[in-house]
Formats: structure tokens, C-alpha cells, sequence
């Protein structure tokens, strides 16, 4: 039976939402400085904003295993949000929100997704808290990785 995460990854910048919003989208860029990410690379054009559009990724864990999955662009708001349903390793929805105070950009990846990988959901019972120690490690690459490529501190806040 497929298990069911929810997960809300926060990180604070001192870096223009501008900037920041730049690295967020054009993910395909990721694995150049997120090292947890092997690949991101769009197989489906979207419109002139990128609804509807198809990117594959592929993430890798701390604990060796990659899952793969496809995001389809169904919201984009520049400089406020993005969002996608999932689909592959991963099933369901995803979204990044960023916001800017007093110089200081927020930073929020939320998902809810369900494992499709039947190892994944046969052993999620002892799994889980390794599933959810793996997400927490590569949303904190994915923020540190994030401060180095703006020259700046991050703050993970979760």
C-alpha cells in the first residue's frame, strides 16, 4: 500500500527574491550545485509560462537510492509561487513559495507524495523514519547549496 509523506521545507536568505527565484526555477540547472540532484531535463514544453510543461528529475539520497519523477508546471506566479503534480517514483504535488522582508528571502518547498517503489511501501513501516531523515538531508544540501551559489548564509529553518 502506497505510504503517504508530507513534507514542508523552509530556508531563509539574505539574497534579492529575485535572485533566489531564478535558481528555484530553472531547476534543470540544480545538479550543477545541488549535488543531491542527477539530473533535471524538460521533455514537454509548456505555454508561454511554462504551464503544462514536463521536467524529469532524478534526486539521489544520502542513502544511495535515486528516485525519478516527473513534474508537470500547473500554477506559476513569478517571485511568489510554483506548482506541480508529480508522477513516477513519486506521486502528487509539490510546490515552492518564496517571499521577501527587509532584505531577507522565504523560502518554503512543500510536498505531499505518495511512494510508488513497492520495496519503498512493503518495508515503509521500518522505512519511514529513514524516508523522512533523507528528505530533511537533501532539502538541507538543496538550501546550502543554495546559499553557496548566491554567496550568502542560509538559514534552515526546516
Amino acid at each position: 500500500m502506497p505510504q503517504i509523506y508530507s513534507f514542508i521545507s523552509r530556508w531563509q536568505v539574505t539574497a534579492p527574491i529575485e535572485d533566489v527565484w531564478k535558481l528555484i526555477y530553472d531547476s534543470e540547472k540544480w545538479p550543477e550545485w545541488w549535488h543531491s540532484v542527477v539530473e533535471v531535463r524538460e521533455i514537454h514544453t509548456g505555454d508561454s509560462k511554462g504551464i503544462g510543461s514536463i521536467r524529469v528529475y532524478k534526486m539521489r539520497s544520502p542513502m544511495l537510492y535515486t528516485l525519478s519523477f516527473n513534474m508537470t508546471l500547473t500554477d506559476r506566479e513569478d517571485l511568489k509561487h510554483l506548482k506541480g503534480n508529480a508522477s513516477g517514483d513519486l506521486e502528487g504535488t509539490g510546490a515552492w513559495y518564496v517571499s521577501e522582508k527587509e532584505g531577507v528571502t522565504d523560502i518554503q518547498c512543500h510536498w505531499r507524495v505518495s511512494t510508488t517503489k513497492w520495496w519503498m511501501n512493503s518495508f515503509a513501516f521500518v522505512l519511514k523514519p529513514l524516508f523522512r531523515y533523507n528528505h530533511s538531508a537533501v532539502m538541507k544540501d538543496g538550501g546550502l547549496s543554495l546559499g553557496k551559489q548566491l554567496n550568502t548564509p542560509v538559514t534552515i529553518i526546516s
